[in-house]
């Protein structure tokens, strides 16, 4: 095994995630991806499919089929990762779930509000705390690693909206996750950050495509233009490289310029 860092990437079978695990194995990580299933019915998609991508680039791939909403199936994840790696040097918090159907928040389900909180926010709370906690003992061994972990959440954490209400609430709790994680590691040295996309081309918003097109092009985005899988992806592999070494709880918007206040 060469000395190259390794990443765990939840939700590392689609969109942003694929597009995480895809750019960071071009910087030279190693990636243990994550996902609900391995493939594709048509083997397009999938853990397989993005292995198969990143082994192209020169990185090894582990992919661990589970449900991150399943708190008995974090302990599982990580010892293969250990067994196959020795370390986890990034986490990264990126597996989301949107309602299973658009309704005014006046219409919401316990059921559906119960499913997407379960896999946005608790899943990746306490995953967070299982990885932290071997990060700080390995930290202890050797005084050169260096982890960090990223949490993806969106602009949806601090914007409105009526009609997917649970996934809002979802992503503002994983926000204020991802602050008290930095504020809880950084005496133990390791870097806490969170990711904010914006509007990206993923399967999550293929459904609102027809929308979302023509509220980038009357400047809802400023950059008029949807965001990629990849576009996250190198603000992840930046972070995780340390060129942010002394920013630990900051905020990146990746949304084209949506953070901007403007009248």
């Amino acid at each position: 095994m060469d000395k190259r860092k390794v990443a765990l990437i939840t939700g590392a079978s689609r969109g942003i995630g694929r597009g995480i695990a895809l750019e960071m194995a071009k910087k030279g990580f190693h990636i243990a991806g994550n996902a609900t299933r391995l493939s594709s019915p048509d083997e397009k998609s999938g853990l397989l499919e993005v292995k198969k991508r990143t082994e192209g680039l020169k990185a090894e791939f582990l992919p661990v089929k589970g449900d991150i909403s399943d708190l008995d199936f974090h302990e599982k994840l990580i010892d293969e990762i250990m067994q196959r790696f020795g370390a986890i040097d990034v986490l990264v918090n990126n597996a989301g779930i949107a309602p299973l159907e658009r309704k005014d928040v006046l219409e919401t389900t316990p059921e559906s509000f119960d499913r997407v909180l379960s896999v946005n926010i608790r899943g990746a709370f306490f995953l967070t705390q299982k990885v932290a906690r071997l990060m700080i003992e390995l930290k202890q061994k050797s005084p050169d690693y260096r982890p960090c972990i990223v949490f993806i959440s969106s602009v949806s954490a601090v914007l409105s909206s009526l009609s997917r209400a649970e996934y809002c609430i979802s992503k503002a709790a994983l926000s204020q996750a991802a602050h008290i994680y930095a504020h809880r590691l950084a005496g133990h040295g390791i870097n806490v950050y969170e990711i904010r996309p914006g509007i990206i081309e993923t399967d999550m918003t293929k459904p609102v495509k027809k929308k979302y097109d023509r509220l980038i092009s009357e400047g809802f985005v400023p950059q008029k233009r949807w965001g990629t899988p990849e576009d996250v992806g190198k603000a992840v592999a930046a972070l995780a490289r340390g060129e942010f070494a002394y920013s630990t709880g900051s905020v990146i918007e990746v949304s084209g310029g949506m953070n901007i206040r403007m009248f």
